[in-house]
């Protein structure tokens, strides 16, 4: 069913562990994307272990700045129940995240953003997205890109579902 047959907008959400870093970055880089497509798609983030309202880290802030997205308003927010139930779909940056959405309740919307994506089949990403946090800023830059690649690959499996 696509975005016109849907009675509100698709609801996708990525989850990492504090939401400060890999989680926020991904989620800013599909708004862009889906914006840029126009479709009708709501994304969110949370951390299965976040401190809510927290920052995103420094890193992660001026990865996306490099790449025109802005992150200095974002304010972590812990993965719930209700927030998994909300989501038509839960992409995670690793097993234990997701292993988290399984115990919420979402295991059937929930899924590795690697796996989602084809970056398993590949051969990169097997273990999910290395969490930058505390790392130099070339780190998050090339999680960043790393996240980049890997919403192309949602992108294409998604289009079906929501392109208008």
């Amino acid at each position: 069913m696509n975005s016109l047959e849907r009675d509100r907008p698709f609801r996708l959400l990525f989850v990492c562990t504090g939401n400060t870093c890999r989680s926020p970055m991904a989620e800013v880089i599909a708004r862009q994307r889906f914006a840029d497509l126009g479709w009708s798609v709501e994304v969110g983030s949370a951390g299965v272990a976040a401190f809510h309202g927290s920052p995103a880290s420094a890193g992660a802030v001026r990865a996306a700045s490099a790449h025109g997205l802005d992150l200095s308003g974002h304010q972590a927010t812990v993965l719930t129940r209700e927030g998994t139930a909300a989501a038509d779909l839960v992409l995670t940056m690793s097993a234990s995240h997701l292993h988290r959405v399984e115990d919420l309740g979402g295991g059937e919307r929930g899924a590795m953003i690697t796996t989602f994506a084809g970056a398993s089949e590949k051969g990169q990403g097997a273990r999910g997205v290395p969490d930058p946090v505390g790392g130099t800023d070339e780190e998050y830059q090339e999680t960043f890109d790393f996240l980049s690649d890997l919403i192309d690959g949602v992108l294409e499996r998604l289009r079906p579902m929501i392109q208008p």
